[in-house]
């Protein structure tokens, strides 16, 4: 998908960013308010957004967002959903439940092996997870990280490229939580999760 249309900026500025109002995103693409309004509008026919309200924070009415509707979403790379699927149940109707748990441990074993090569000169925790999300980003999880208030790290993937995947074996998600704790060396836990309704897989990750 390229970048440069208002219509592919707005999409990525809702995946990464989640929902936001019109005047943000009228900032955002260096436009005026009217102008994102119908650009909007025309998404909106499209069923690639929709306007919701948030709550008020005071008196008036309650702002409005625009968020991305699954068509909008879907305007992002899936890892060949329907393939994917149809191979996974395939493979468990053939070879049985074991055969696909080998499958995710010789991933897992696989992906951590690369990672372990990639961070192996990295210092300390925080160096780990700004490489960690940057390989996640490359292999289009669209991924950032950053330091909370309490000191711990977030590492929140915006995207998942394997999440037909995901949704039809909890065993890929598992593993790839895993992957991360071996790292990182660290305490993570899964705080957002995208095939349980979420937008976006966040990890909290704390210095073990």
């Amino acid at each position: 998908m390229t970048r440069q249309s208002p219509v592919n900026r707005i999409l990525l500025l809702l995946k990464t960013e989640g929902p936001q109002p019109t005047a943000t995103l009228a900032a955002a693409l260096g436009i005026t308010g009217e102008a994102a309004r119908q650009q909007l509008s025309r998404m909106a026919e499209d069923g690639l957004v929709v306007s919701v309200g948030e709550g008020p924070a005071g008196r008036g009415r309650p702002r409005q967002l625009w968020r991305l509707t699954a068509a909008g979403h879907n305007q992002f790379p899936d890892g060949h959903a329907a393939l994917t699927t149809t191979l996974l149940s395939t493979l468990v109707a053939q070879l049985g439940a074991g055969a696909l748990d080998a499958v995710i441990a010789a991933r897992e074993a696989e992906t951590l092996a690369r990672y372990r090569a990639e961070l192996a000169d990295a210092p300390d925790l925080p160096e780990r997870v700004r490489r960690l999300a940057a390989i996640r980003s490359a292999e289009g999880y669209m991924a950032d990280s950053w330091m909370m208030d309490d000191g711990s790290w977030l590492l929140v993937e915006n995207h998942c490229p394997i999440c037909a995947a995901a949704t039809a074996c909890a065993g890929f998600c598992r593993s790839e939580l895993e992957t991360f704790r071996a790292l990182l060396g660290a305490q993570v836990e899964r705080t957002e999760h995208i095939p349980q309704g979420a937008r976006r897989c966040a990890y909290r990750i704390i210095e073990a």
